[in-house]
């Protein structure tokens, strides 16, 4: 027990500040669906269209990239900076090539967007905000390194400062743009596209100054960027980050296609979807900074060689993430309609609203556990297991049951988040029972290889 709150304590050190990043990283999503959803519910309902699909290639690359604090938390829990270096290094080209890749094929998938059956006002308004944060997607990708960097390094306090600035920077550009203050044009769900490009350009260029700059990062800072790529890196970097990304890719696009479905029921439906989904998402980052948190420590605990210490890393944040989730729980349940009427004044799409935040508050607990689970997974270098388990259970399951419960009975919106949770239970549980199997024994069962990369392979 002594050794679960030590390692819960830890986890809570790094965890806090990757929290708060987390949080304020999403709060710039809902400052803007406020915001947009004060201009009208069919802006509203377009924004939430934009980032549905911007959110599904953004979150696989993503899953590209998570690699990249396992094995700088590795390298630097084995005392080798300069290979903390290289594995930076690597991550920077990954994540421009990768994302270079996604935004000029977006970009193209633009002139197809009417070919997702989504109600015409809402095509008719989602140019050209949908373009603006297609674009924000490199920006974005290359904070994501250099946070990850950061954090794995121990430093996550100056990330969370500037997606703190972030967000701020955010409302203050969507205060003038979008309804037209100090002098600009009122550019509506545009001005709000703007917004998102500009603060997303100063956040990449802020967290670059600060390690370039920060002496802490001197031991661990490439010293010649344009030279010593390795195929070798490249590889293992995919080797991990292709599972991940198709993992997250099979999450991120049940809850896409949950969202294209609900277009197909009408604008109010998208709309309320976007509302619920902005809280859900925003109680999900609580749990998301602790798995991330979790991920880097079982990393580093594997490069320092105690494997004791996994199950306890392990556990000791799944209770706080079950903490957490219960009390938004009760929150979304009690509280769903107050919490709705927050973003539009719409009387039908704040009802829906309500009601599928209560449907979310279901699935809280299990949005959690499974998070957790998956980077505990994540820092065993495990990920093509979990990433079977995802594709099983949100795309054999919640899928097929929010389809039919959606379109085939009488239960509309609320059927639809039902087959999600349904799929988020099943996933949270076979995900714990993994990492439960993986870590018996006190960790025997996780074999190291030699090498500063040394990686734990399952011995079952």
């Amino acid at each position: 027990m002594n050794s679960y709150l030590q390692e819960a304590r830890r986890t809570l050190v790094l965890a806090g500040p990757i929290i708060v990043g987390q949080v304020s990283q999403m709060l710039m999503s809902v400052t803007d669906a406020i915001m947009i959803g004060h201009v009208g519910k069919v802006q509203l309902a377009a924004s939430a269209f934009a980032g549905t699909l911007f959110g599904f290639f953004f979150m696989i690359i993503i899953g590209l990239l998570i690699p990249v604090s396992v094995m700088v938390s590795r390298a630097h829990g084995g005392g080798d900076e300069a290979e903390t270096a290289q594995w930076l290094k690597h991550g920077v080209v990954l994540s421009s090539v990768a994302g270079l890749i996604g935004m000029i094929f977006m970009l193209g998938l633009g002139s197809q967007l009417h070919r997702f059956g989504q109600p015409a006002e809402v095509l008719a308004e989602v140019h050209p905000y949908y373009e603006l944060i297609i674009i924000s997607i490199m920006p974005a990708l290359l904070f994501q390194v250099m946070r990850q960097f950061g954090e794995a390094l121990q430093r996550p306090l100056f990330p969370m400062l500037i997606l703190l600035a972030g967000v701020l920077l955010n409302v203050l550009l969507n205060w003038i743009l979008i309804y037209g203050n100090w002098g600009a044009s009122a550019f509506g769900l545009t001005g709000a596209g703007w917004a998102t490009l500009i603060s997303r350009w100063a956040g990449v260029l802020a967290i670059w100054a600060w390690i370039r700059t920060s002496p802490c990062f001197d031991a661990a800072w490439p010293r010649d960027w344009w030279r010593n790529y390795t195929l070798a890196r490249f590889k293992r970097l995919l080797g991990l980050g292709v599972p991940i990304g198709f993992a997250l890719s099979f999450e991120a696009g049940a809850f896409s296609a949950a969202a294209i479905m609900m277009g197909w029921l009408g604008s109010t439906e998208l709309a309320a979807h976007q509302i619920a989904i902005n809280c859900a998402a925003l109680t999900f980052m609580f749990p998301l900074g602790m798995a991330m948190a979790v991920s880097m420590r079982v990393g580093r605990a594997v490069g320092e060689r105690r494997l004791s210490a996994l199950r306890p890393i392990g556990h000791s944040a799944q209770v706080m993430s079950g903490i957490i989730m219960g009390s938004f729980t009760i929150l979304f349940v009690f509280a769903g309609h107050d919490v709705a009427s927050l973003f539009v004044k719409e009387g039908e799409v704040i009802l829906l609203a309500a009601k599928l935040l209560v449907v979310a508050a279901v699935f809280q607990l299990a949005d959690g556990a499974q998070v957790v689970a998956a980077s505990a997974l994540r820092g065993l270098t495990d990920v093509k297991v979990p990433t079977a388990i995802t594709a099983i259970a949100y795309w054999v399951l919640a899928l097929p049951l929010g389809w039919w419960l959606g379109f085939r009975t009488s239960f509309g919106a609320e059927g639809i988040w039902t087959g999600l949770a349904a799929g988020l239970i099943v996933a949270s549980l076979a995900l714990a029972w993994r990492f439960l199997r993986l870590t018996r024994d006190g960790g025997a069962h996780v074999v190291l290889e030699s090498g500063s990369q040394g990686s734990p392979v399952a011995t079952s």
